[in-house]
């Protein structure tokens, strides 16, 4: 399942060094992501966010505001991934969550 992200920016200086990083980062860790920029104001209020650059994942807003490091969002993006079902159940141990 290919993750959502979307970068939350009027087209600044700060928002495509964000679309840039976010880019690098699922290139270099063969990421499955979708990566969507949305540039419209009104587009950017509707996840109540009033500083930019602002990172989403799966509709989750996770950055507002500045530039992470390719090391917070390969954090953020390994941890939004879908759990792998290893077993015969939900779950890969032996007590379902």
């Amino acid at each position: 399942m290919s993750i959502a992200i979307k970068v939350l920016g009027t087209g600044c200086p700060k928002c495509k060094t964000m679309t840039s990083l976010v880019q690098e980062v699922i290139n270099e860790n063969n990421i499955d992501a979708t990566i969507e920029k949305v540039e419209d104001i009104m587009d950017i209020m509707t996840f109540n966010v009033m500083t930019t650059p602002a990172l989403v994942i799966n509709d989750i807003v996770t950055i507002k505001g500045r530039i992470p490091s390719k090391a917070e969002v390969l954090d953020l993006l390994n941890n939004t991934k879908p759990a792998t079902n290893t077993g015969g159940n939900c779950c890969s141990s032996d007590s379902c969550c």
